[in-house]
């Protein structure tokens, strides 16, 4: 079923992906600016919808996404949807981590854990904390490892909401402040 799934994703994520490209909304920004004018609610859920599952499957594109959003929505807007879908996203990752493949790597790796998670249990939101701020770690490793150790789902939420916040920040300032989607087509090629 979850295979399934994962190909179903795939599929799509191929077939609107050429629609999707940053170069393709620019070609397209009169038109998507007054959708998202005509339709703000839709244009909302369909982003938050959109950029958990980009962040919950570790596909690529949340950065170009986070941009866009900044342009899109302004930048208080777009900081709260983004903060809190790529929250979510990113706990969904630790989540499909934990339980599909957790007891495996524990069997296998078990006993040279053993102090690893202990350690984890003192002090994971630091650890985490720390590797959320660290932007040469990709989040969906982070996600994948984070979700084989003990650290409780709570404790996991809201560190990464904290964590991520500043490069959130960063990002969604930076694309509220293109000017137009070509400037930021422009900058994806380079």
């Amino acid at each position: 079923m979850f295979l399934l799934l994962v190909a179903g994703i795939v599929a799509v994520w191929v077939t609107l992906g050429s629609r999707l490209s940053i170069n393709h909304l620019a070609a397209r920004e009169a038109e998507f600016q007054a959708y998202r004018e005509a339709h703000p609610v839709l244009v909302y859920v369909a982003a938050f919808g959109f950029y958990v599952l980009v962040t919950g499957l570790s596909l690529p594109g949340a950065t170009g996404m986070t941009l866009l959003l900044g342009w899109l929505l302004g930048f208080w807007r777009a900081l709260l949807l983004v903060s809190f879908a790529s929250t979510l996203g990113a706990t969904i990752a630790f989540l499909l981590s934990r339980y599909l493949l957790r007891d495996s790597v524990q069997q296998r790796f078990g006993s040279r854990r053993a102090s690893f998670n202990a350690a984890l249990q003192r002090e994971g939101a630091f650890y985490l904390f720390t590797l959320r701020l660290i932007p040469q770690v990709p989040f969906f490793v982070i996600n994948v490892v984070m979700g084989l150790t003990p650290l409780p789902v709570r404790t996991y939420w809201w560190v990464s909401q904290v964590g991520m916040l500043p490069g959130t920040v960063a990002f969604v300032y930076a694309g509220s402040n293109l000017p137009d989607l070509q400037t930021l087509a422009t900058l994806e090629v380079s």
